[in-house]
């Protein structure tokens, strides 16, 4: 193949789609598998003619093959050196992760690689972070998704552009990939994993997805088109519930909807509302969630509730109340708030205290200068640290478990067993991770694991200043 044919096309989906600004610093998350290495080769060759750049490479060692990923991370190394571009090396427990999240290793590899990928960023100064999925992965998703039962919001499957995130060749055919590596003789990676029928992504890419080449030779492209196609309608449909006026939130801040709006929209308008209610109240809804909340709608009784894994929905009158499991949500002489988000480097200062929370990157220096973690200088691991970041007070129901300690406690617990005043607690900041967890203690401890186990991998360093209040 004539690798300027696949780079002309893949320079065509960056503006067609506008996935780089022209002051756009793109890192590569660069796996050693045949996408990632073609994505990286083909964005510095494009980089010439572009006003973006390359910041440099992503590469995460998932600690699951031994010296396999070793070599690949070795490989991944030698192309940076190629290149002649940094290369910014994640080495995460995946099991030991899944483990204690108690999810698959596909999920803890995902979530691992995200937070890895968010880490890096800032290490590059990327505003980017370019992933290689093709046409062929768009079209796997969404047969995974659909088997799954999914609406058109998970089947709008892997989207061009989502927050800092982009895949350039969204595009592409995997054949063209390979063939483009080929023309330019370069080698790659093959991870055996990708051989195991027990996970369903191969299931799919190995047994199905040959079937209907077979018999629909358009049939990748098809449902590439259709994943576009839905997200789309998604797009609409969410404006459209977004502008209903069903969503009214209460005085205090907690997320409401009325009854009588909610009853007069369209099922699929009215699905999205209260999806949108449980997101913002702090819920990761699924299907049969948002049908609970719509038959709690439905019901006769004017006073009722119903528990979800994470949130509490309330019936009362003409008004569904959402908050987080356990009660409403932190209140104490006047302290609320929503979560204020903390990036890394960055501050947020809390009205209601006076309070400022200062994130920065930090090295194994700064661990050397500051080796107790109490007080108001926290430092922590960052390819450990999923973010984004936020800064929030307590609520009910919150759990950590705090450094050395063996297992989760309450905080409310900790906080009694440690003598804190019950004036003080509700006015103590906590900086969390994007799956809401704890992560500190503001002024008190971090959370256990998070702690720094390899300070030449990078640290975060949490500062709390208490200003004039």
């Amino acid at each position: 193949m004539d690798p300027s044919r696949l780079g002309r096309g893949v320079l065509d989906t960056i503006r067609r789609r506008r996935l780089l600004g022209d002051d756009a610093r793109v890192a590569v998350a660069l796996s050693g598998g045949p996408d990632s290495v073609a994505l990286a080769w083909l964005l510095r060759d494009l980089e010439p003619q572009s006003a973006w750049r390359v910041a440099g490479l992503i590469h995460v060692h998932h600690g699951l093959r031994g010296i396999e990923a070793d070599a690949d991370e070795a490989f991944c190394r030698g192309q940076a050196a190629r290149m002649d571009l940094p290369v910014h090396v994640t080495h995460v427990d995946v099991g030991q992760l899944a483990r204690d999240r108690r999810v698959s290793i596909e999920v803890a590899g995902r979530e691992a690689r995200y937070a890895a990928f968010a880490t890096a960023a800032a290490v590059l100064g990327a505003t980017s972070v370019a992933t290689g999925h093709t046409l062929d992965d768009q079209a796997e998703t969404v047969l995974l998704r659909l088997l799954r039962g999914a609406g058109s919001r998970g089947l709008s499957a892997i989207r061009p552009k989502l927050g800092r995130y982009v895949r350039p060749l969204i595009d592409c055919r995997r054949a063209a990939i390979l063939a483009y590596l080929d023309s330019r003789q370069e080698s790659f990676r093959e991870d055996a994993s990708n051989q195991d029928l027990s996970i369903p992504r191969n299931r799919v890419r190995r047994t199905l997805l040959p079937v209907l080449r077979d018999n629909w030779p358009g049939a990748v492209v098809a449902l590439a088109r259709f994943a576009e196609l839905a997200a789309d309608d998604e797009a609409c449909l969410m404006a459209l519930a977004n502008a209903a006026g069903a969503r009214v939130d209460d005085a205090d801040g907690r997320v409401a909807l009325d009854l009588g709006a909610l009853d007069a929209l369209p099922a699929a308008l009215g699905r999205r509302v209260i999806r949108g209610a449980l997101e913002a109240a702090g819920g990761v809804p699924t299907f049969h969630d948002v049908e609970a909340v719509s038959r709690l709608a439905r019901a006769d009784k004017k006073e009722s509730r119903l528990d979800l894994r994470a949130l509490t929905v309330r019936r009362a009158g003409q008004r569904l109340r959402f908050d987080r499991a356990g009660g409403r949500q932190a209140e104490s002489e006047g302290v609320t708030g929503a979560p204020q988000p903390l990036s890394v480097p960055g501050e947020v200062t809390l009205s209601e205290t006076g309070l400022t929370i200062r994130a920065s990157l930090g090295t194994r220096a700064d661990l050397a200068a500051r080796p107790s973690l109490a007080g108001p200088i926290a430092i922590l691991q960052a390819d450990a640290l999923p973010q984004p970041l936020a800064v929030r007070y307590r609520r009910p129901g919150d759990r950590l478990r705090p450094l050395g300690a063996p297992g989760t406690r309450k905080l409310q617990d900790w906080f009694v067993d440690r003598k804190v005043p019950r004036a003080d607690r509700d006015r103590i900041p906590l900086v969390v991770d994007d799956r809401d967890r704890i992560v500190w203690v503001a002024g008190f401890t971090i959370a256990h694991e998070y702690r720094v186990t390899a300070p030449a991998e990078g640290v975060v360093v949490l500062k709390l200043d208490k200003g004039n209040k």
